[in-house]
């Protein structure tokens, strides 16, 4: 539902995608039952600026902010937000009810468009984006052919042919890591470690979970990214008894030779010893990067490290899943274009 609501206290432009029941008390500052608020601030000013009184429009932003957001600007309106209990349909209300001016009507309104924009485009920015990493292309693409393990993202994929090649060798010049470091690691065991290679540098749907760092190799790492309970349990069964010195692969080993080696005093355990359940395996191997979940494959919930060549990309789906809950989801940049005209009346 898309449109201004008239009332004696002023105009609330409230846009909700989708149906909201009684979406104008949404407006109000007696909020619908049917965003299930839990919070809601409100700065009360004197009654002269037309605040803390019943009827005074507030900005609602709803599911998945985490966040509260309050804001104030001009004449002393008073605005407030609300932060659903559940995830609810999205809205945001405009209070343009009791302004001083039709110009501070028209600021109102192009502000409520700013901030749509920038939401949509930070929104934006989590999809479809390769890290700032060593081995990533600067933008995702498609690539005529990746090796074995790696041609699921070919399409459209963050690393080179060559990197996918790479990813492939027991210790290859992508970051001189040596997978035999306490002997010959079974290659039942090997190949999650490849596709975990693969998932890494190839990926584009990562994006809700790049966060910044400051190492020599790389800007961005990934961090938390939820894993399928299937992904995680399989690496774990098949690797249980290959052997490993360390939990924490990303720091802490001997480079003296080139190449990672175990750090003295370290011993060579079963990784079942080292990673005693599935979950220490994903969260400790990489710093956080994964996180095990209970979500299963194609609950739309968590990310995948093997699907076929031949399906649509499950990851794409999720990533935009956890981009709406990461930032406001709100409607294209188009449709805030409808705010303009009530800006433009404002003036005349």
């Amino acid at each position: 539902m898309f449109g201004p609501h008239f009332s004696r206290q002023g105009i609330s432009l409230c846009v909700f995608p989708g149906s909201v029941p009684r979406w104008p008390d949404a407006c109000t500052r007696r909020p619908s039952s049917s965003l299930s608020p839990t919070k809601v601030r409100s700065k009360e000013k004197s009654p002269r600026h037309g605040a803390g009184r019943r009827g005074t429009p507030l900005i609602i932003i709803g599911q998945g902010l985490g966040r509260e957001l309050t804001f104030e600007m001009g004449s002393g309106l008073a605005l407030g937000s609300v932060l659903p209990a559940a995830p609810a349909p999205p809205a945001l209300c405009l209070p343009l009810g009791r302004l001083h001016s039709r110009e501070m009507a028209a600021r109102w309104v192009l502000l409520g468009l700013l901030a749509a924009c920038v939401t949509e485009a930070a929104k934006k920015d989590m999809l479809n984006v390769c890290m700032d990493a060593k081995h990533h292309k600067t933008k995702p693409g498609p690539e005529g052919e990746l090796h074995n393990q790696c041609t699921p993202w070919k399409d459209n994929a963050c690393c080179t042919a060559n990197t996918s090649m790479e990813a492939h060798k027991d210790q290859s010049y992508l970051y001189s890591f040596n997978w035999n470091h306490c002997g010959g690691m079974k290659d039942k065991c090997k190949r999650h470690f490849i596709q975990d290679t693969c998932f890494y540098e190839c990926s584009p749907n990562l994006g809700p979970w790049i966060v910044q760092t400051d190492t020599s190799w790389r800007r961005e790492r990934i961090m938390d990214v939820p894993l399928c309970k299937e992904d995680c349990d399989q690496w774990w069964n098949d690797c249980q008894d290959s052997f490993t010195c360390k939990e924490n692969w990303h720091k802490g080993w001997n480079w003296t030779t080139g190449s990672n080696q175990c750090p003295r005093g370290s011993e060579c355990r079963p990784f079942k010893t080292v990673f005693p359940q599935p979950a220490d395996l994903c969260e400790k191997l990489w710093s956080r990067s994964y996180k095990y979940t209970t979500e299963s494959q194609g609950s739309g919930r968590c990310m995948q490290m093997w699907f076929s060549n031949t399906e649509v990309n499950p990851n794409v789906a999720v990533a935009e899943y956890y981009a709406r809950l990461a930032g406001a989801p709100m409607p294209g940049p188009g449709a805030w274009l409808f705010l303009l005209a009530p800006a433009l009346l404002a003036l005349l």
